[in-house]
């Protein structure tokens, strides 16, 4: 009798405990969840300014730590072998692959990041309307969730992977357009909507939900083939903007509240970035998407340049700059390829021994992505506060400055977009290297820039051509700067 009594007494115990102890793992799953959230929020304030970024990044990553963690607290967590298999492939795979990777290629290796994001996020949905439609839990609710889910997610997917293709050079970065692209890219869309309509309707519908990301996986590569490598800032953001969508309506339809934070936070983030981006260059984000910017207009070779663009030594130019007050230097995509930043550290390093100040004017959509050529600088040891990323702000400095030194940069310095409105760049907001004393354009050749027009900068009287690539123009303009130092 005595052994039956303790039995039962220890399930009593057990029964009273069992409560406690889920209300307690629930307390700590919720807790860390919502400082991973504040973490998050924390860490993009601290991305809007270039002093604080890397605090941000930090922030964020200790965000996403306590994130993993109050996730595998997790309950319903049966095993965690395959968890563990995966944090340890991840691992394998991913830190080698971020320490190899050179600045100068960051932005392709944040569209890869971006597709593999997705696929869970879309193999989530996946899985998840499978199990909920053979246990006949799904709802409309759930059902719109997961639709919703795996339409930006596979987009995200298949779109991403273009853009990784396009600025890795793996295939053709000019846009790639076809008669009635537009209408057919449209077509696919209203159908894609309307199978996920169908799908809310009629929720254990398969073959709308398994339409759905058929045509969103399609829908990624249809809308990426005709946008340029010039438009790779805004539609990289877009498609940070997508996944962070995909990432939200994850958390809304497996009920995980940091998944619904930080899919938002990223979702409205990306968005907002992206408006930025295109009012940068003064299009919409229609146009972005079907205008098929960056190919040569049939004109645009036939025009030609006035006249031809006058050239200036490196000698010539290094006496000019180791006697020059003011020097700003603008940065173009040229430079990232040439990886030419720390040698243009270098050089600025002379100029300021020569009693000189240099400061760095940085378009918002110089680079393949939003923020590029800041990090590429920073990698260099440049200072912060000697970037100016504001274009009002830096056609003010140009105009007191000796000497503006393009490197590798075209449109962006390009009068047509605020003098001819023919121009595809006209209402492109732009920097004004011709109000400065003298202009220093450090470029390959003479051909056109991304939008394939001719830039009349270079055959103006005060425009000097150094052609050449960025990082041994520079480098010689270094050396003869030194021989000059030391001749003194």
């Amino acid at each position: 009798m005595l052994p039956l009594l303790q039995e039962v007494a220890a399930d009593s115990v057990a029964a009273a405990t069992e409560p406690a102890a889920s209300f307690l793992r629930d307390s700590i799953i919720q807790t860390t969840y919502l400082a991973a959230s504040v973490m998050f929020i924390l860490g993009l304030k601290s991305l809007t300014k270039p002093d604080s970024a890397r605090r941000g990044m930090q922030q964020a990553a200790i965000g996403m730590l306590l994130a993993v963690i109050g996730t595998l607290l997790n309950q319903h967590i049966v095993t965690y072998q395959w968890i563990l298999i995966g944090l340890v492939v991840g691992a394998i795979a991913g830190y080698p692959m971020a320490m190899k990777v050179p600045m100068t290629a960051m932005p392709q290796f944040i569209a890869f990041s971006h597709a593999f994001g997705a696929i869970a996020a879309t193999l989530v949905g996946v899985v998840e309307y499978r199990e909920l439609r053979a246990e006949g839990h799904l709802t409309s609710g759930l059902a719109g969730a997961l639709g919703f889910e795996v339409l930006f997610g596979a987009l995200t997917v298949t779109g991403s992977f273009m853009a990784f293709g396009k600025l890795q050079e793996l295939i053709t970065g000019r846009p790639i357009t076809f008669k009635g692209q537009n209408f057919f890219n449209i077509l696919l869309m209203a159908v894609a909507v309307g199978s996920f309509g169908f799908l809310i309707y009629q929720p254990t519908t398969a073959w709308a939900f398994y339409t759905v990301v058929g045509l969103a996986l399609f829908l990624g590569i249809s809308m990426v083939l005709p946008i340029g490598g010039g438009d790779m800032p805004v539609v990289i953001s877009l498609l940070n903007s997508y996944a962070g969508l995909a990432a939200a309506a994850t958390g809304f339809a497996i009920g995980n509240n940091v998944l619904i934070i930080a899919g938002a936070l990223e979702g409205a983030g990306g968005f907002i970035l992206s408006v930025m981006m295109s009012k940068a260059m003064n299009r919409s984000f229609g146009n972005v998407i079907f205008g098929a910017f960056g190919a040569p207009p049939a004109a645009a070779g036939a025009k030609g340049p006035a006249k031809e663009p006058k050239t200036i030594s490196t000698e010539d130019a290094a006496m000019q700059l180791a006697y020059a007050g003011s020097v700003v230097v603008i940065p173009g995509y040229g430079m990232a390829v040439a990886q030419a930043q720390h040698i243009c550290r270098e050089l600025a390093d002379l100029v300021e021994a020569n009693g000189g100040s240099v400061k760095y004017a940085i378009h918002p959509v110089a680079g393949r992505m939003p923020g590029h050529l800041n990090v590429i600088l920073a990698e260099a040891g440049i200072d912060y506060g000697a970037l100016m990323t504001d274009v009002d702000d830096a056609n003010r400095v140009l105009k007191d400055a000796d000497i503006a030194i393009i490197v590798g940069g075209n449109d962006i310095v390009n009068p047509d977009a605020e003098n001819d409105k023919s121009s595809p760049l006209f209402g492109m907001p732009i920097f004004r290297p011709w109000t400065a004393k003298v202009t220093y354009v450090i470029k390959r050749g003479k051909g056109v820039g991304f939008s394939g027009v001719e830039n009349p900068l270079f055959t103006l009287e005060s425009t000097r051509m150094i052609y050449g690539d960025a990082k041994g123009a520079l480098g010689t303009l270094v050396k003869e700067i030194k021989a000059l130092d030391e001749g003194h």
